[in-house]
């Protein structure tokens, strides 16, 4: 009895710790896990226009993905501001990429970029490629990627203008060195 007590502790922990491990896994992407850095799943795709974009070309850029859908209204009400940011910080060296999320048709997703004048890339996306960055069905998902090429935050719903403050600005005022940039210089 007092041998079986002491197996079935072990065991019990063992137990607990899988599953809080999985949970954690489940919650944040991998290697965000215990302040891992995650180098961003690379990609090469076509975008609306037939332009071909690689994830790679934008390395020593603050890169802003972005799924969606025409379809989701949290989605649809974010993209101004999207617009607004890609032409305000593209000289710090911001690029936002839009990827819709289920696959969506061509003609649809044209037609509504064009009605938000929409000024930065468009692609039509997977299941696989949204599988890449997050196993989470959430809309809209947005994947912060640092000059580094490093997955900096994932940000379920959403992205609002505290967070673009807080999340992304601060990326963007660092060269690509890692070192404070000059702003003044770049208004």
């Amino acid at each position: 009895m007092l041998l079986n007590r002491f197996i079935r502790r072990p065991l019990f922990l063992i137990v607990i710790r899988g599953i809080s491990l999985a949970a954690l896994l489940i919650v944040f992407p991998s290697g965000m896990v215990l302040g891992q850095e995650v180098i961003a799943p690379q990609f090469v795709l076509k975008d609306l226009n037939g332009r071909t974009v690689r994830l790679s070309a934008y390395r020593g850029k603050v890169v802003v993905i972005n799924f969606w859908a025409t379809w989701c209204p949290p989605c649809r009400a974010e993209m101004p501001d999207l617009v607004r940011y890609q032409r305000e910080y593209a000289r710090q060296g911001l690029q936002i990429i839009g990827i819709t999320y289920p696959p969506e048709s061509k003609s649809r997703v044209q037609r509504f970029a064009r009605s938000l004048k929409v000024n930065y890339p468009i692609i039509l996306g997977t299941r696989q490629i949204r599988a890449r960055f997050s196993s989470m069905d959430v809309l809209p998902l947005t994947v912060v990627i640092d000059r580094d090429g490093k997955v900096n935050d994932i940000i379920r719903g959403i992205l609002l203008p505290e967070e673009f403050d807080e999340k992304i600005k601060p990326l963007l005022i660092k060269n690509a060195e890692g070192e404070m940039r000059n702003v003044k210089a770049d208004l």
